[in-house]
């Protein structure tokens, strides 16, 4: 009586008809979601990298400046920071010279300009905030601040919440010792090396 029920279900346990088909509707979803997961991860390290060239870029083109800066360079870097970005998504720049007094052992702002919504110009009163990430310098030395922030919203939701980049980068000028900015004095404070000469 159950020798027919047994023979079909021995001779269904043996069929392999579909097996493949199976196996691919079990695994596909977990496949599209690992090559949408990788894709998101590799476009949020690909845009956090280019936003940090856009920053060394700037910051490079600056130093090399021997002429006083106005408003509408400022300008232009903001653009050409939009252009290397390539990014739908807010950025914001801020540029500033900062040197170093020894007798007050303190940072001071010489200049710092702001294109963009989500930072503020630093001041001498604030460039105190990120004393630490600046670096070592002597007496009345120089250093040309470019930092950029850049609001990225990944392109799945795989767990990968929105980020703000936020890049810090510091040169040294290169061919003059300031890069002064048109209508600005500075904090004062020039270079003494001993020779009594001063810049």
């Amino acid at each position: 009586m159950f020798s027919p029920l047994i023979k079909c279900l021995r001779g269904f346990s043996r069929n392999t008809k579909g097996t493949v088909t199976v196996e691919f509707a079990i695994y596909m979803p977990l496949l599209l979601w690992l090559f949408v997961a990788i894709y998101t991860y590799f476009d949020a390290f690909r845009q956090e990298t280019v936003n940090l060239k856009a920053a060394y870029t700037i910051s490079d083109l600056i130093s090399r400046e021997t002429t006083t800066l106005n408003d509408t360079y400022i300008d232009s870097m903001y653009k050409m920071s939009q252009l290397l970005i390539r990014s739908d998504s807010a950025i914001t720049l801020r540029i500033s010279v900062v040197r170093w007094d020894e007798d007050s052992n303190r940072y001071y702002v010489d200049w710092s300009k702001v294109r963009g919504g989500s930072l503020v110009a630093w001041t001498n009163a604030t460039i105190g905030a990120v004393e630490s990430d600046l670096p070592t310098m002597p007496d009345e030395e120089r250093v040309i601040l470019v930092e950029t922030r850049n609001e990225m919203s990944p392109a799945f939701n795989v767990g990968l919440p929105q980020l703000d980049i936020n890049n810090f980068v510091f040169t040294r000028p290169r061919f003059a010792p300031l890069v002064r900015f048109e209508g600005d004095l500075g904090s004062g404070g020039g270079h003494d090396d001993g020779a009594g000469s001063t810049d």
